[in-house]
């Protein structure tokens, strides 16, 4: 082994041969009275027993409905306690549940379905039409909805079904069978299906409980997306395999969001940095009592160490840090909250993890101290890209190592600080916006001759896509706006225009993006006075 490759301070879990459903369901058993989920703004609540008896039931309707093994479950839906139902449901069943993001277009969530084929869809009557438009000569799914809609099928109808019934014993291969295809851009490009396996997914919730250390009386705040890694298996998986409670939240309201925290008592939120701005700042922390907290983590996008300790002030409790990959099922690096927070750092190498920090230029070891491309291996790893080989080959290694893209360091205690990204990503709010996509959609204007998009800081989203133009005739910015506007979901929007003569490319001719950064951060490229509001 290296000299420089970092440990974990802990030893390997202990993975447990069983199914996600099977793992996360074991306290129907010890508790199956206490609650597993209440869904916020009605406060209706699922026990432990409840909720296997609907995933049970949920399994055999689903199969009852075709669903087989490797089949895929899409789900298009906010969070709340059906949508937890369907996911682990489908899984039981054997499929492979696909979240995704309920504000993207027709045209955002068409490459999805047609990728992975779903044979099923799961969404709610306002989606309707969303879902329909996007499925419309790429799949033909069974479309299923939460409530009721003309022409498809309600959720409840098929736990009825589900009732009565048996499932075929040994459907899943925990080793070997897909539970979960999120998509992720991943180092760089278009959105690609990350294939995890139960046994990744199980191991990734048991690798972070030993950081989290949560118990059975912890109660966590599910505001962020089921669609995203955060949401789905830091916040519900780790609740629920300790036998806490998860409190639901369709979407973010601040003051829906902090009344949630008060009446439910909520001992744990796991936000974007976006949520820890407004817990720092936001008048309406005044009007709630927040005192039940006693950790807020964040994730999915960098924190800034001041925002970090002015949160923690302000609401009474250690404000924490996560450094993960949709890769990695969710979770690299965690807050060891045994230990006092190290403001900045996105914690330490989760159990079973290696990590290696490698020079950019000579793809040298690096020691502490010294920043380069963080490179990580361990057990919670993808099996790999939906039908992507090379993209796979070029994300992990022949020796295990998957490439961050990210520029990181790490301390002579082992705490990561992640310095900036090799990657081009923009992260907005803590999901991914792809360069690629959005060059392809500025390039469908016919006053704009060639573009690229890149990353600007904004205090609220942390980053936000500014596009750099090369104008084919007269247009103005807002033009621009307002055309990316009308074909991408509004964390997708591009605020900001520079227009210049030339996109500076390699000789292969990939876009020069990090040329473009500095040139902006410089002040070189020139951009409009004010960002521009869409007015679609």
């Amino acid at each position: 082994m290296s000299a420089h490759v970092v440990a974990s301070r802990w030893p390997a879990v202990r993975v447990p041969d069983l199914t996600v459903p099977d793992f996360l369901l074991r306290m129907a058993d010890e508790r199956p009275d206490a609650p597993a989920v209440i869904d916020a703004p009605s406060g209706r609540t699922l026990t432990y027993a409840e909720l296997r008896r609907d995933v049970r039931r949920c399994a055999i309707g689903l199969r009852r409905r075709g669903l087989r093994v490797g089949d895929v479950l899409a789900i298009v839906a906010p969070n709340s306690p059906e949508w937890l139902v369907a996911c682990l449901g489908a899984m039981a069943a054997g499929g492979c549940v696909s979240g995704i993001n309920p504000l993207y277009t027709a045209d955002e969530i068409a490459p999805q379905l047609r990728d992975h084929g779903a044979r099923h869809v799961l969404t709610i009557p306002p989606f309707l039409p969303l879902v329909r438009a996007a499925a419309a000569g790429v799949v033909e799914p069974d479309v299923l909805v939460v409530g009721q809609a003309e022409g498809a099928t309600s959720f409840a109808d098929v736990l009825a079904d589900g009732a009565d019934g048996e499932l075929p014993a040994g459907l899943v291969d925990p080793a070997a069978d897909l539970a979960l295809l999120p998509y992720s851009s991943g180092t760089t490009g278009l959105a690609k299906g990350v294939m995890l396996t139960h046994r990744a997914i199980v191991t990734n919730i048991e690798q972070m409980q030993t950081a989290l250390d949560q118990t059975a009386e912890d109660r966590a705040i599910a505001v962020a997306p089921f669609f995203h890694a955060v949401g789905l298996n830091v916040v519900a998986g780790v609740t629920l395999r300790s036998g806490g409670t998860l409190v639901t939240l369709p979407r973010f309201d601040v003051d829906a969001y902090l009344g949630a925290i008060a009446t439910y008592r909520a001992t744990l939120a796991v936000v974007v940095p976006p949520i820890v701005l407004a817990m720092a700042r936001h008048p309406a922390v005044d009007r709630h009592d927040l005192s039940s907290l006693r950790l807020v983590g964040c994730g999915a996008a960098p924190l800034g160490a001041d925002l970090q300790q002015e949160c923690a002030a302000r609401v009474g409790c250690p404000v924490g840090q996560g450094y993960g990959m949709t890769e990695a099922v969710a979770a690299i690096t965690l807050v060891d909250t045994a230990e006092p927070v190290v403001p900045g750092s996105a914690g330490v190498l989760l159990p079973g993890v290696e990590a290696r920090i490698v020079d950019i230029m000579t793809g040298e070891d690096l020691p502490a101290g010294e920043t380069g491309e963080l490179r990580v291996r361990g057990p919670q790893l993808m099996a790999g890209y939906l039908g992507n080989l090379d993209a796979t080959a070029a994300t992990i290694d022949a020796d295990g190592w998957l490439h961050t893209g990210d520029l990181a360091r790490f301390d002579t205690d082992g705490n990561l600080f992640v310095d900036d990204r090799l990657k081009e990503l923009v992260k907005v709010k803590g999901l991914q916006v792809a360069p690629a996509e959005l060059e392809a959609v500025l390039r469908t204007h016919p006053g704009v001759a060639d573009a690229a998009v890149i990353p600007v800081p904004d205090e609220r989203a942390g980053e936000r896509p500014k596009a750099v133009v090369v104008a084919a005739g007269p247009v103005t910015a807002a033009e621009i706006v307002d055309h990316v506007a009308s074909r991408v979901a509004p964390h997708k929007r591009i605020t900001e225009v520079a227009f210049v003569d030339a996109i500076p490319v390699s000789p292969s001719g990939k876009i020069l993006r990090r040329l473009l950064v500095a040139q902006d951060r410089a002040g070189a490229l020139p951009a409009v006075a004010e960002p521009v509001v869409a007015t679609r």
